[in-house]
């Protein structure tokens, strides 16, 4: 299982195609959440905290949901800096929103969350095949046929690419069972994991268009992420969401800490989450954005040694890696501080404001 952000937590699973007759009184209640959720993107679109495109759950951020999205990256990458407890240094790194596609292999991905994976796809024709492409499209029929899918994909999790590229960075070491490399064993190539704290910033995609605007099809996650010895990637994760709860509560949200699980596709996926549950593998830092309904906005998450095993990470006596990571959602967040203090930063408490930098937003 492959742990991911903050999501939707119910698995989905496969329906029956047969259609259901529809019931009389579901075309006269009216859904108080639907329709808070819609004047909420409403008032964002007005006052331009969203900016539409034309992709639907893919928003452009205005100058100031940026202004809070940059506050907030700055503030919790200084109290990990100054204030988490950890084995090692915190360094920061970066890749983009577009991997191999072979990532959602490696990650389990494919199996796992088959409904929110994205892929790209490509012309790679010659001119007659573009002649061909075009008459399609100048006669209104679908031309995207004529494309054909890549080895690239969209990154779903801000993580994944750091384990592979840790992967790629082995150092030759002495063969498992052989730690002083003096008892004829062949040395081996691995990557060794010390306990450092990676800190990062991606973009990612998960292919669940949604009304509601805290439901992105495209979004950014602030994640911290620790591979080490199995007890250090616990303590990461607890120290994590208790530092992640006391910094969302100095901004004026009141939030909770709840067991959590992933959205498995399938009816396998329902049996993967109950697991995911009952071995407390993800907690969610929750808030209510609309009344009545707890919405994900952070989350920490311990992987085992899922990810050590997949892509070959060790500690230093040649044991696989554990992991975790904790993920800040940072247009979620942005979003239900706008809720609670609403859209005119002017109007916000001293101290939000103050945390955030936003004296000259």
């Amino acid at each position: 299982m492959t742990p991911t952000e903050p999501t939707d937590s119910t698995p989905t699973e496969p329906t029956d195609s047969t259609p259901t007759e529809p019931n009389p009184t579901d075309q006269t209640e009216a859904d108080p959440t639907a329709e808070a959720e819609v004047a909420f993107e409403r008032e964002l679109l007005e006052a331009q905290w969203l900016l539409p495109t034309l992709g639907p759950g893919v928003t452009g951020t205005g100058v100031a949901m940026e202004a809070v999205i940059r506050g907030l990256e700055v503030l919790a990458r200084q109290r990990v800096e100054e204030h988490l407890d950890r084995p090692g240094a915190v360094r920061a790194v970066r890749f983009p929103p577009v991997n191999g596609r072979s990532m959602l292999e490696r990650t389990d991905y494919v199996a796992s969350f088959p409904q929110l994976l994205g892929t790209i796809d490509v012309f790679t024709g010659d001119t007659k095949a573009h002649r061909r492409l075009l008459a399609d499209r100048e006669a209104g029929l679908p031309w995207d046929g004529h494309l054909h899918t890549s080895d690239y994909a969209l990154v779903p999790a801000a993580c994944h690419p750091l384990y592979a590229w840790l992967s790629m960075t082995g150092n030759t070491a002495p063969a498992h069972g052989e730690p002083n490399g003096d008892g004829g064993g062949q040395p081996e190539t691995r990557a060794v994991v010390d306990g450092t704290v990676w800190a990062l910033t991606g973009d990612c995609f998960r292919n669940e268009p949604s009304p509601d605007p805290m439901r992105l099809v495209s979004f950014r996650m602030l994640e911290f992420v620790l591979l080490g010895t199995p007890e250090q990637a616990l303590a990461h994760r607890g120290a994590m969401l208790e530092l992640g709860s006391q910094l969302l509560r100095d901004l004026g949200l009141t939030v909770s800490v709840e067991g959590a699980n992933d959205p498995f596709f399938g009816r396998a996926g329902v049996m993967l989450a109950k697991g995911q549950r009952a071995a407390e593998l993800k907690f969610e830092i929750t808030t209510q954005v609309y009344a009545g309904r707890d919405t994900a906005i952070a989350s920490g998450n311990y992987h085992d040694e899922h990810f050590g095993a997949e892509f070959g990470l060790t500690t230093d006596d040649g044991a696989v890696a554990h992991s975790a990571c904790f993920g800040f959602g940072l247009e979620r967040i942005a979003l239900a501080l706008a809720r609670r203090h609403g859209t005119d930063l002017t109007t916000w408490p001293a101290r939000t404001r103050d945390l955030l930098g936003l004296e000259q937003a």
